[in-house]
């Protein structure tokens, strides 16, 4: 319900942008909005679902999730949206890691990444539906029935956790650490709220830079804040594990090149090649149908060249894949896009996979759960300044937006993808460190995560 409510969006941003009255890329708002949400609520999940039980904790989170959908669609407003959408994430926020959560407890660590690759493909379906479905809903329905489809999965969802989730709980959660939750919270809503407003000049420069101070001075205090504590918000002490440090801050660094993708290509294809919404969407789905015949290969890949060598050489692959995005224009084939885009689904799946599978490669049973958490918010926060990233380089490069052209919107949407696909090249440093051997202890063949 979470990736297809995303991917559905995605499509949509045109249409919902000329509806509201506001401009194309304001709709980042709408999208880094959610994926915030995300980032701040993620770390405090394994403590609720530990305190309230997990089927509990699952059920308010579907909850909260669909009754958001309800006001997204009710909305008149962008600003009207952007709430109901962070209230969306704050029930999406206890989807995923709950569930992952439960899935720990459930099964052997030895069973646990072959589990994890069935889990997988719901996720994956998810955005390979989305872009066709969102592009059907905007040209044959009102927009706002994106949001209303998530209303009887809602309810559907809610009568199978309390038929089928098992109800795990902690003896003693501890408390929470509230004290990090408002530091670590509060420095990532204000840094990601610079990024979205910086290239709309509402904030002077001294503004900017005092916003950005207050939001490091949040961030390092959590850091100094949690390592005095015996159970943090997040447990910083992990990254001291070269393969999780690694792991996170690659898919960190990674995921802010590629992560602006999907709210940039429907606005090239729609505004710039005048494609419908639904032409955009097939445009799309390639990418999803090359992730799961990955699925085929992906033991095979990893178990022949090594974590090391495939993050290396496939991080720079999707730089040049990004880069040749900007060179698609209206003379482009059909047929050429199509095959970048399937290219782009399964080199950019095959980067997801091995950088998630990767942080389990030396973490123990009893820091599984902590290192979910701390994968999670750090890939909702990257995914988030991925939007607000490429938005950003966008404004750089259309200075007028308000009352750009066609051809000034086509040509900064391309050098926008010039500068993310360049960014994207250099995150391979980050997978420099690794050893040739690191992660041969996993059981490629048994599993992997997306």
């Amino acid at each position: 319900m979470e990736a297809l409510d995303t991917t559905i969006l995605n499509t949509a941003v045109p249409m919902i942008a000329t509806a509201l009255d506001v401009t194309p890329l304001s709709m980042k708002s709408v999208l880094s909005s959610y994926t915030l949400s995300l980032a701040v609520f993620i770390p405090i999940s394994s403590w609720v679902a530990d305190r309230f039980g997990t089927r509990r904790v699952f059920a308010a989170a579907i909850g909260i999730f669909t009754f958001g959908s309800l006001l997204c669609g009710l909305s008149t407003s962008i600003h009207a949206l952007v709430l109901s959408r962070i209230l969306q994430g704050c029930g999406g926020a206890m989807m995923v890691p709950v569930g992952r959560l439960t899935l720990v407890r459930s099964f052997q660590k030895s069973e646990l990444l072959r589990t994890m690759t069935y889990v997988a493909i719901p996720a994956l379906i998810g955005p390979m539906l989305g872009p066709v479905a969102g592009g059907v809903i905007v040209a044959y329905f009102n927009w706002r029935v994106i949001f209303f489809v998530n209303l009887p999965i809602g309810i559907l969802g809610l009568f199978l956790v309390y038929r089928y989730l098992p109800d795990y709980r902690a003896k003693d959660p501890g408390k929470l650490d509230f004290t990090g939750l408002v530091m670590f919270g509060s420095g990532i809503a204000l840094l990601s709220y610079v990024l979205e407003v910086f290239g709309e000049h509402v904030l002077s420069r001294t503004e900017v830079v005092g916003l950005l101070t207050v939001s490091a001075l949040l961030l390092v205090g959590y850091y100094v804040h949690a390592k005095g504590m015996q159970h943090p918000l997040l447990k910083l002490s992990l990254m001291r594990i070269r393969t999780l440090r690694i792991a996170v801050i690659g898919n960190f660094i990674t995921r802010l090149g590629v992560g602006g993708l999907p709210f940039i290509l429907p606005l090239l294809y729609q505004i710039g090649l005048g494609f419908t919404p639904l032409q955009s969407g097939l445009l799309i789905l390639p990418q999803t149908i090359a992730a799961l015949i990955l699925r085929l290969f992906m033991g095979k890949i990893l178990t022949r060249l090594g974590y090391r060598k495939v993050l290396i050489a496939n991080t720079v692959l999707i730089g040049v894949i990004i880069f040749i995005f900007s060179r698609v224009g209206i003379n482009t084939p059909v047929w050429a896009i199509v095959v970048l885009s399937a290219f782009f689904g399964f080199f950019s799946s095959l980067q997801f996979t091995s950088m998630n599978t990767l942080v389990y490669a030396d973490i123990d049973d009893a820091n599984t759960s902590m290192a979910s958490t701390i994968v999670s918010t750090a890939q909702q926060m990257s995914l988030s300044f991925g939007v607000a990233t490429a938005s950003l380089a966008a404004s750089f490069f259309i200075p007028e937006r308000d009352h750009a052209t066609t051809v000034e919107m086509v040509h900064g949407i391309n050098q926008a993808l010039i500068f993310l696909g360049v960014l994207t090249i250099l995150s391979a440093v980050a997978f420099w460190e690794l050893k040739d051997n690191d992660g041969d202890n996993i059981s490629l063949h048994k599993g992997a995560m997306h």
